[in-house]
């Protein structure tokens, strides 16, 4: 009986897929799998039985993955699958940009006890006046799971799209409109587009890259909307840009005490995913990455660990490792088995920076001297049979 704890309400979406081989549990300590959404597991101690953690969402900056991951413990998290509820909001941000859609509403508040406001509101819809996106250049920095999707609804819109992303896999290269320019760097979208907006993770190379001098590169009256991180953008800079009129607006899904102040910002409550459909798909592909992980061993969509599949435990015995990634691992973990006599029928081997994971398919059941002995290997972080 595998134990999963929730660390915050999960749609029943997903929670309905646990078969009677698992159970939901109320105490942290006692689980072999968690599921979370926005609670913070910094400040919390791992259980020693914990295998792994599922973030019913992208973003996993409020799980400690280091410490995940010296642990053993594999986490993942749900890409693409709050990708539309997020392409629906930037084409909102974009058309909310393009037509002043938001001071026309905030004058129609403010004149609503005018009696000749249907009258008074043709002189005033001038000052409301916007442009059409049709026919304008828009740039998509990062082409991930949000990304295409974004693009490619640029493209329906009539829009001239401009991608970069070095990255760009197979996957999402085969779903992209072949309308889209795909460039080479970042430069070229600053300097050619009139929408800008950016759907990369946050990592050191990508903080703050949307700053004075990216800014500078850019078309005066440029429109740069944020729906990926807050921190991809220096805030300082953002509001010198908009107050001379660099940037025209700026459209974020992540407002803090600086950019909720700032004439030109329309901010949304970080209502990207905020869609039933999105929490209903995040928290069924995460109840599966921890039941395909638990039953078979295998991983997609980790954030700490390799992903690897094995295929279904249809084998006898499998045993999982996740250990760290340094010479004469695998060497170590075959004697252990050959040493009894124990025939290796298959074995999956990954890496991914200082951690790898390996799993082994054998004939028979490894003796518990065996698997001690595999546990105790320096650099071994967590052995775990399967089956």
């Amino acid at each position: 009986m595998v134990k999963v704890k929730c660390l915050n309400p999960i749609s029943p979406y997903g929670m309905d897929l646990l078969t009677e081989n698992y159970q939901v549990v109320e105490e942290l300590e006692n689980a072999q799998a968690v599921l979370v959404r926005s609670a913070s597991m910094h400040d919390l101690s791992l259980p020693e039985g914990l295998s792994c953690v599922a973030r019913a969402g992208a973003g996993v900056n409020n799980i400690p993955l280091d410490k995940c991951a010296e642990a053993g413990v594999v986490v993942f998290n749900t890409p693409g699958a709050n990708a539309n509820g997020v392409k629906e909001l930037v084409v909102a941000g974009l058309m909310l940009a393009s037509r002043d859609l938001v001071g026309g509403m905030r004058w129609i508040s403010e004149n609503r006890d005018d009696e000749n406001i249907n009258k008074t509101m043709e002189k005033a819809k001038k000052a409301f006046a916007g442009k059409e996106a049709m026919g304008k250049k828009l740039g998509v920095i990062g082409l991930g799971a949000i990304g295409v999707l974004v693009a490619n609804a640029g493209a329906s819109l009539g829009m001239e799209v401009y991608g970069c992303d070095p990255y760009l896999s197979v996957e999402h290269a085969l779903s992209l409109s072949r309308s889209v320019h795909l460039v080479k760097t970042n430069e070229e979208i600053f300097r050619e587009c009139d929408y800008i907006t950016v759907h990369v993770p946050l990592m050191d190379t990508t903080k703050h890259m949307i700053n004075a001098e990216t800014i500078g590169q850019m078309k005066d009256g440029v429109i740069i909307l944020n729906f990926a991180r807050d921190l991809l953008v220096n805030d300082d800079d953002m509001g010198t840009a908009l107050a001379s009129g660099k940037v025209a607006k700026y459209v974020t899904d992540f407002p803090n005490a600086k950019t909720a102040n700032m004439e030109g910002v329309i901010a949304f409550p970080h209502l990207g995913a905020s869609t039933e459909e999105s929490e209903d798909n995040c928290a069924r592909m995460a109840v599966q990455e921890i039941m395909d992980y638990m039953e078979n061993g295998n991983i997609h969509n980790s954030v700490n660990y390799p992903d690897c599949d094995a295929g279904s435990c249809n084998t006898r015995s499998r045993l999982t490792i996740c250990h760290k990634n340094i010479p004469n691992m695998l060497s170590q973990f075959t004697a252990a088995f050959s040493e009894e006599g124990v025939n290796i029928e298959n074995l999956v081997n990954k890496s991914r920076g200082e951690y790898a994971y390996t799993v082994m398919d054998a004939s028979v059941e490894p003796s518990e001297a065996a698997l001690e002995k595999i546990s105790k290997i320096d650099g071994v972080l967590r052995a775990r049979l399967v089956k």
